[in-house]
């Protein structure tokens, strides 16, 4: 009962908003600890009670807008009350200075479920905070754990109300892309601090390359892009472009994910030699072995992530064994399909800052667990 105000607040910090709810019941210093800004400033809340007016949440529903950055989980999309609680949570923390904000869904989705709730009330709770003017706080949206289609209008309101955006990321890996390269060089228009950009690929574009090359923005820092099926029907970025963008963002950092939906023979137009690569998923589950060498021939130098869905054989084998022995950057390799033995030393002897696997030597029951280098 001695320790101050600020300890009890950064060990708070730690419970979830229903056990912080347990806990200011304990006592009265601990209901009067509950309110300090250091408890909410980082934030996780879950919409699972199927409560449209969950207890916690009413609780301190005074108290949201100390949280400067949140993280919103909505599981069962099927549940109205669940996205009603979210909504909810995005208009009272929206009303304060926020700074980050994460919304992801987990579980189902409804069949025919397009998000429009959700977007309107994303647009809604950034728009009509007066003393705040909504999301001019914002400088961090992450919208890729949404399971539905994000519409090219969302992200121009986003843009709109948060001009101070350092990262904007809408790659959330649905079956459609709406957002054009258009809509891309307005945010960067709008958004002259953004240094870190994840899209589809197909929302780039030369325009959008000549908007990131213009001497007056800020270093972009790292792109994230989703390529699948509708990637086949824009022309790639050539690899004269990635070197412009190398040299004008010498700090850039790409991550790459290859969906099975993108034909294979549209993978070599994607993966071209001065993409300054740093993480690459290729999804595939068919034979991966040229794709391997490609990638051991061009990103030696700076891969550290590399995640396949492949079929052995010993073709491939030797592929990562070669992808091994170049690659020393390696942190983590997540191949799922059976390796040899001598690929998984090949990477715990060549790799040195190798810290996570998954290279299986035998089949085992799904989901398979990577193995952690202590």
């Amino acid at each position: 009962m001695e320790f101050p105000e600020e300890v009890l607040a950064h060990i708070f910090s730690y419970l979830s908003v229903t056990e912080r709810d347990s806990a200011s019941a304990v006592c009265k210093r601990w209901s009067q600890s509950m309110s300090h800004p250091r408890v909410w400033r980082y934030t996780e809340i879950r919409c699972e009670t199927g409560e449209q007016e969950d207890p916690a949440l009413q609780h301190f529903s005074s108290l949201l807008p100390l949280v400067r950055h949140l993280k919103i989980t909505v599981s069962s999309l099927s549940d109205p009350a669940n996205r009603s609680a979210a909504l909810s949570v995005l208009r009272l923390a929206t009303s304060g200075p926020l700074q980050t904000l994460s919304l992801s869904c987990s579980g189902g989705v409804p069949l025919f479920y397009s998000g429009h709730d959700l977007e309107e009330g994303l647009e809604a709770a950034l728009t009509t905070a007066p003393e705040h003017v909504g999301g001019a706080f914002l400088s961090h949206l992450d919208l890729r754990g949404v399971p539905f289609t994000l519409s090219q209008s969302l992200v121009r309101v986003l843009a709109r109300q948060s001009p101070n955006l350092r990262s904007l990321l809408v790659n959330n890996q649905t079956l459609v892309c709406k957002v054009e390269p258009e809509a891309v060089v307005e945010v960067l228009g709008l958004c002259p601090l953004l240094n870190t950009l994840g899209l589809f690929y197909t929302s780039l574009s030369q325009k959008v390359v000549d908007e990131l090359l213009l001497p007056q923005r800020c270093p972009l820092l790292a792109m994230e892009l989703y390529c699948e099926r509708f990637a086949k029907y824009i022309p790639p970025l050539e690899d004269n472009v990635w070197a412009g963008l190398k040299h004008r963002h010498p700090g850039l950092k790409v991550s790459l994910i290859l969906d099975h939906t993108l034909p294979m023979d549209h993978f070599s137009s994607v993966l071209q030699p001065s993409v300054p690569l740093q993480h690459l998923e290729l999804l595939t589950f068919t034979d991966l072995v040229q794709q391997t060498h490609l990638v051991t021939q061009s990103y030696s130098h700076a891969l550290e992530t590399i995640i396949l869905q492949t079929t052995s054989s010993p073709e491939l084998d030797s592929a990562l064994r070669s992808l091994a022995a170049a690659c020393s950057r390696l942190r983590e390799v997540h191949c799922y399909c059976v390796v040899s033995c001598d690929v998984v030393r090949a990477f715990k002897d060549c790799c040195p800052h190798l810290w996570r696997y998954t290279l299986k030597t035998r089949k085992e029951p799904h989901p398979w667990k990577c193995t952690v280098i202590k």
